[in-house]
């Protein structure tokens, strides 16, 4: 038996020893820090609802403790993403639930603050349809390409967090008009940057990859009718006297 000749990189490799192509990359795991900190900003909310509506939203320490409880769940909203980007964190469960916790935290924010009558039911109603639409679009056009956060999306997030805080607190006079102040600014900035992502959604559905290759397609398809169209007639011609 003729032993494998060496090389300078080392031995040759053996003809009888399987070939190993490389493992395919692994996801990371869904358990992980970045996903438990989404999954305890949604198990704050109910907490933070029962605080905000205890006892009908009368009593300020409710109310500070419901602030408190809405504060931290920012505060996880604010690093989980930072945590999963930086230690390679990101998981489909993330990108699902990490956008999802926020929603259900604004909407039951906006929706105790309209049960206690200190929040007109039309600005919730405009903030959550906004909302739910963007969610339904981004699935819509996924199939296209993923639109990247702007910072008109990272504003809005912004005025509506503080516009929330600022209601769910126990203030009044002045500050209670630059809470007003504040839900104007964010209803607003909702509706602009719900448009501009409803123009950016259509402009990424014409100019995708998937969208020029389909109209590739549909050339092909018409040049080949054209094309058949055109022998016919030609055929037909050659066959009349």
């Amino acid at each position: 038996m003729n032993a494998a000749l060496p090389t300078p990189e080392g031995p040759a490799p053996d003809p009888d020893e399987p070939v190993v192509l490389g493992e395919p990359e692994q996801q990371p795991s869904a358990w992980n820090i970045a996903n438990a900190l989404t999954v305890l900003r949604i198990l704050l909310v109910p907490l933070f609802g029962w605080l905000l509506l205890l006892d009908h939203g009368t009593q300020a320490k409710w109310r500070i403790a419901a602030a408190l409880v809405f504060g931290v769940a920012l505060l996880t909203d604010r690093i989980d993403g930072d945590i999963a980007r930086r230690r390679g964190l990101v998981t489909d469960f993330g990108k699902v639930s990490d956008p999802l916790a926020d929603k259900v935290l604004v909407g039951m924010a906006l929706v105790g603050l309209s049960l206690l009558d200190e929040l007109p039911w039309w600005v919730t109603i405009v903030i959550l349809a906004r909302e739910l639409g963007i969610t339904v679009l981004r699935f819509f056009v996924i199939r296209h390409g993923v639109i990247p956060a702007s910072r008109g999306g990272k504003l809005k997030t912004g005025v509506q967090a503080v516009a929330i805080a600022l209601y769910v607190l126990p203030l009044s006079g002045a500050w209670h008009d630059v809470a007003v102040v504040a839900m104007a600014l964010a209803v607003i900035v909702t509706v602009v940057t719900g448009v501009d992502y409803v123009a950016r959604a259509l402009t990424l559905r014409q100019t995708s990859p998937r969208a020029a290759a389909k109209r590739a397609r549909r050339a092909e398809r018409e040049a080949a009718k054209a094309a058949e169209a055109a022998d016919r007639a030609a055929a037909s011609g050659h066959e009349s006297p």
